[in-house]
């Protein structure tokens, strides 16, 4: 058996009912085989970036998992699979998107997966649901970057 890791993972949807889908998302991660969700972020609504569609709702979730980096992408696509995520072109709306942004104190650099997320410290969708889960991670300077990007949390 190998030996836990944490991980962070970004969750986030914009279309069809995008608040439970990253809910139901949470819930399926923490029932993956060799993962275990230690503790999730509020819920955020931002505006699409760099992206169209409607408005995403967006989480982080601080995971432990004994899952290999391409091991757990693997199954973090199955899950999005299974919210009926489709791919037709560069950053088409989706029904569910997940992104390992952290893993361990691992970098990854391959054709399949960046580690750390290439573009997590541009992007308030990321930070912000990373700062609740991984506070000592994320500074105020980090969050004052990405003050101009919109992001409103869902209650």
């Amino acid at each position: 058996m190998r030996e836990p890791v944490t991980a962070c993972i970004a969750l986030g949807a914009n279309l069809g009912d995008a608040r439970q889908t990253v809910r139901q998302a949470l819930h399926d991660l923490d029932q993956l085989s060799g993962c275990e969700v230690r503790s999730t972020s509020r819920l955020y609504r931002t505006a699409p970036w760099q992206a169209q569609g409607p408005d995403f709702v967006n989480a982080v979730a601080h995971i432990t998992t004994t899952l290999t980096a391409p091991d757990l992408l693997r199954s973090l696509q199955a899950l999005e699979l299974m919210a009926g995520r489709e791919r037709p072109y560069l950053n088409a709306p989706r029904t569910l998107d997940l992104d390992i942004l952290l893993y361990g104190a691992g970098h990854i650099d391959s054709p399949a997966l960046t580690v750390p997320h290439p573009r997590m410290w541009q992007r308030a969708f990321v930070l912000y649901p990373l700062a609740d889960v991984w506070p000592e991670g994320v500074t105020p300077q980090d969050l004052q970057r990405v003050q101009d990007q919109a992001i409103e949390v869902m209650t």
